[in-house]
């Protein structure tokens, strides 16, 4: 399928937040890489729920419990189909990808980590996969280590034996930064990782939205991503993991639906995922991401690739042109995410300056800290791209950072 100017143009129509104006200019986002809108099959998803069959899941013999919980079951199916999983009880929901990392680290790593164990990390994780790996580590006693990274965003693997060794018990590593836009090569990874017997979690908030992600060809143990970032709702996400190592794990949160039997004196636990979706789940968010699901699926993930490959391109060489522009991030495999900042502008005045002309932008550390620190930087302004963006829009960037430039010389 090829996505021309005239698809792009009726993919737009979808989205009704794109029909406002910001400011009496076109509204034109650019910060997908932290959340992206939602297309009307979304939204009417989760109005139907609220307005037919608001039940509870898994629970209520009635007509409007069945629905609701074949409905949100069907999510689970389509994710698994998504991400290539065999088995949809390998998927577990959660509130997204932070939640997701935080299940691991405390479900499995506060029971199977223990002093003289190393959790490997690198230095271009978002917080989210950096606090919860400190936090496992003070309380089980091993200790934390990061493959460091280059000024140009990219991981320095040319000696992997200094990393992965015999103590490494967990790999944990995002497919694709927020920050650089880097797509690391999980593939070479998880065989470093497999090879000193480590486990692996990849962080695919960034990654699983804009590429084909293959769990079975990855061969990683656990996958996190979030809704939000792939057309669906917030407050949605999904763990993948693989079944037997969920089954080998304790429940993350106690409450009602994830066990088997409860008396005054113990539990036992109900079968997996259910074990790890304790309590009313967020169920028009799960049907909600079905509903994205079933958007991108329609239109191809590589279509979605491909389009956003093209755009990164276009925006790169747009930015380059510009004497006063700085862009971080400089690997061969580029997802759709740039950083960059400009001359003495500081990150937040020329967010606030693009913003006048309708123009969304992120400005700030990207949850990303040690990143910032490796650039020697405050913050960096970041522009991300998604299926609906258009190289007119990328134009008008160009045009405002321009603008920018003029009005503080």
């Amino acid at each position: 399928m090829m996505m021309d100017k005239a698809y792009i143009s009726q993919i737009r129509n979808d989205f009704p937040i794109f029909k406002q104006r910001i400011r009496g200019k076109k509204f034109i986002y650019l910060d997908n890489a932290a959340t992206t809108q939602k297309p009307q099959s979304v939204i009417d998803a989760v109005v139907s729920y609220y307005s037919e069959y608001n039940a509870n899941v898994r629970r209520a013999i009635y007509a409007l419990g069945e629905r609701a919980t074949k409905t949100y079951e069907s999510t689970r199916v389509k994710v698994a189909q998504f991400i290539n999983a065999d088995d949809p009880h390998s998927i577990v929901f959660t509130r997204g990808t932070t939640e997701a990392i935080n299940l691991v680290a405390y479900a499995w790593g506060r029971h199977n980590l223990g002093p003289g164990d190393e959790i490997l990390i690198t230095e271009m994780e978002h917080h989210s996969n950096i606090v919860p790996w400190q936090l496992a580590a003070r309380d089980t006693g091993a200790t934390l280590r990061y493959i460091p990274i280059t000024r140009k965003g990219v991981l320095k693997l040319d000696k992997p034996e200094q990393y992965f060794t015999d103590q490494t018990k967990l790999v944990a590593i995002n497919h694709q930064s927020n920050v650089f836009g880097t797509i690391n090569p999980v593939e070479k990874i998880i065989a470093y990782a497999k090879h000193v017997g480590a486990l692996v979690l990849v962080d695919g908030a960034q990654s699983v939205p804009h590429m084909s992600v293959d769990v079975g060809e990855l061969n990683c143990d656990f996958l996190a991503f979030s809704g939000h970032k792939m057309l669906g709702p917030t407050g949605v996400g999904v763990l993948y993991g693989k079944r037997s190592l969920l089954e080998s794990m304790d429940p993350f949160l106690g409450g009602g639906e994830m066990i088997s039997s409860v008396t005054m004196e113990h539990a036992t636990w109900n079968e997996v995922p259910y074990k790890f979706e304790a309590g009313t789940p967020n169920i028009a968010q799960v049907i909600g991401l079905g509903a994205a699901l079933d958007y991108l699926t329609n239109i191809g993930i590589e279509n979605i690739h491909r389009y956003e490959q093209e755009l990164t391109r276009y925006t790169l060489n747009a930015l380059v042109s510009i004497d006063e522009v700085m862009i971080y991030g400089h690997s061969p495999a580029h997802g759709a995410v740039i950083s960059f900042n400009v001359a003495d502008i500081h990150p937040h005045d020329l967010a606030q300056i693009l913003d006048q002309v309708g123009i969304a932008i992120r400005a700030g550390h990207h949850c990303a800290q040690p990143s910032m620190r490796k650039l020697d930087v405050p913050a960096t302004c970041r522009a991300s791209f998604y299926l609906y963006n258009t190289p007119e829009e990328i134009d008008c960037l160009y045009k405002g950072i321009k603008k920018a430039i003029r009005f503080f010389k």
